[in-house]
């Protein structure tokens, strides 16, 4: 709780405006990246399951929606859009249904378009129409922030050739790209265990820019950890910061890893002291 206090501002009166930037909602991170994304272009978000990607993706629609006049689309796939925001309201305390009564932050559920293909017995959807459905309602409710949570899913299709599914990949994100002014955030869960940055391998390299979620233990303590891998025209090096969910706030950012780590020296040198004996008679 110390980190979250010494690093405590005002999030409202200090954000500021930026006219090619979106920011994240993550207010260390958008200092880093010159004030968030940069706008139109498509970025990824991984990890292991567990590790924050979805809390992380509606941080950055819920600041579009709030601070800036920016109307987000959330697209998922695994998880009704219900459970979606009844998880957040009772873990975070966050009320996006009053985003969505106002058209602000818009939920759109494709496990009912992928029942049809199953019906249909269609191997694959056509990246075109997945495209086509996004865009009927970026028009129709004036979308500035996108969010694919995860990617994975909207590959519907019975092959196993990793060729042919990092070549799928890439026509759906050109699709996406097509889509002008959208900033785009996907999220790709890795299998445990894996040492990789995507679930096909092949989305960091579409991507403008990567940003990696993951646990870290040290000294016997466990914390959670953001690489920021890769951020095209952003003067940025990589990095790792240490972060924690907190309620109301969601992802907050407590220094960088190398800090952090001194911080915990210090901490296990103190908790691992032992007790001097009392002076002789």
């Amino acid at each position: 709780m110390a980190y979250q206090e010494q690093y405590s501002y005002d999030y409202q009166d200090y954000y500021p405006v930026y006219d090619n930037r979106a920011p994240t909602g993550v207010w260390y991170v958008d200092q880093l990246l010159q004030g968030g994304f940069r706008k139109g272009e498509i970025y990824l978000v991984a990890g292991e399951a567990g590790q924050g990607k979805t809390i992380f993706s509606l941080q950055f629609l819920k600041t579009g929606a709030e601070l800036y006049d920016e109307p987000g689309l959330y697209i998922t796939i695994d998880e009704p859009s219900e459970d979606v925001k009844r998880g957040v309201r009772e873990s975070l305390g966050w009320d996006l249904e009053a985003l969505e009564s106002q058209n602000k932050l818009v939920f759109l559920d494709l496990r009912t378009h992928f029942r049809t293909y199953a019906k249909e017995e269609k191997v694959t959807a056509d990246p075109r129409e997945i495209a086509k459905i996004i865009t009927e309602y970026v028009k129709k409710f004036g979308i500035k922030r996108l969010v694919i949570d995860p990617i994975a899913p909207l590959i519907i299709t019975s092959h196993t050739d990793v060729l042919w599914v990092r070549e799928y990949m890439r026509e759906l994100v050109f699709q996406l790209r097509k889509m002008k002014d959208i900033t785009t955030l996907m999220t790709s869960e890795i299998p445990t265990g894996e040492n990789k940055i995507s679930r096909f391998g092949v989305e960091e390299y579409l991507a403008s820019g990567v940003i990696k979620l993951e646990l870290m233990e040290y000294r016997g303590f466990v914390f959670r950890v953001m690489f920021i891998r890769k951020m095209r025209w952003t003067a940025v090096r990589p990095q790792k910061l240490v972060f924690e969910i907190y309620p109301h706030y969601g992802i907050y950012v407590l220094d960088r890893l190398e800090n952090f780590m001194k911080q915990v020296d210090i901490w296990y040198a103190t908790l691992n002291q032992q007790p001097q004996a009392p002076p002789a008679t």
